[in-house]
């Protein structure tokens, strides 16, 4: 092939493989926006994507473009452009991982735990109104998927944690500063009344479970939501 028409076809294979870089990182914005995992870091979620997500899928067909290009390009800045675009790929989906996770937060998590269920009859919407009004007073962390039961003897929530916090700690602070007595703390799960209610939280791998009802009821005893066991964490989740 002469040099000039080795230049276009390199030229044309260099747009192409620019495209679809472009076009791979916006796939991976969107899969991560709804699919990421919230918990991980950027560097995790990125990994994760190109596991599992249709960003693997891009990489290597941005790759195979690459070394097509690599091949044909008469130019040594043409080589090296083949060479860059699938690392400044890589490098854009991870700089909008971060991005996407936080919008996935914004529309699928909320900041506290919601319990109220349209449409509930009695004596079940009584029970959501009372377990409500027991998180509402209290300043929880992580982010709430609104996943978990609900019946009359609790209501019990999940929810997952972006770092690494200690969750019996904050709870250890925010429910005596809430008005709450702490009345059970064996470094597992904890336990609080307040005014004829009670709280119980429990970390788990990732984030945790809250707990409200009434003060004669348990998170974990007979008519609860959950029984006490070794994977009452796989339950709530």
């Amino acid at each position: 092939m002469p040099v000039t028409g080795r230049v276009v076809t390199a030229a044309v294979l260099l747009a192409v493989e620019a495209a679809l870089a472009v076009l791979a990182v916006l796939v991976h914005h969107g899969f991560m926006r709804v699919y990421g995992d919230v918990t991980g870091t950027a560097f995790e979620g990125l990994a994760w994507g190109l596991t599992v997500g249709p960003s693997g899928l891009a990489l290597g067909l941005v790759a195979v473009v690459a070394v097509i290009g690599l091949v044909l390009s008469p130019r040594l800045w043409m080589r090296l452009t083949a060479v860059a675009l699938p690392v400044l790929m890589l490098l854009g989906m991870f700089a909008v991982t971060p991005l996407a996770l936080g919008q996935r937060i914004e529309m699928q998590f909320g900041s506290s735990p919601q319990c109220v269920i349209e449409g509930s009859g009695e004596p079940m919407a009584t029970a959501e109104r009372e377990s409500q009004r027991a998180f509402d007073s209290i300043e929880h962390i992580g982010y709430f998927s609104g996943g978990g039961t609900s019946g009359v003897g609790g209501c019990l929530r999940q929810f997952v944690l972006s770092e690494d916090v200690d969750v019996l700690q904050h709870y250890r602070a925010a429910l005596p500063e809430a008005g709450w007595e702490v009345v059970e703390d064996d470094g597992r799960h904890l336990r609080a009344q307040r005014d004829g209610l009670a709280f119980e939280v429990m970390p788990c791998p990732g984030g945790g479970l809250v707990w409200a009802g009434s003060d004669d009821d348990s998170a974990y005893g007979p008519g609860s939501p959950v029984q006490m066991s070794p994977d009452i964490c796989a339950h709530g989740f």
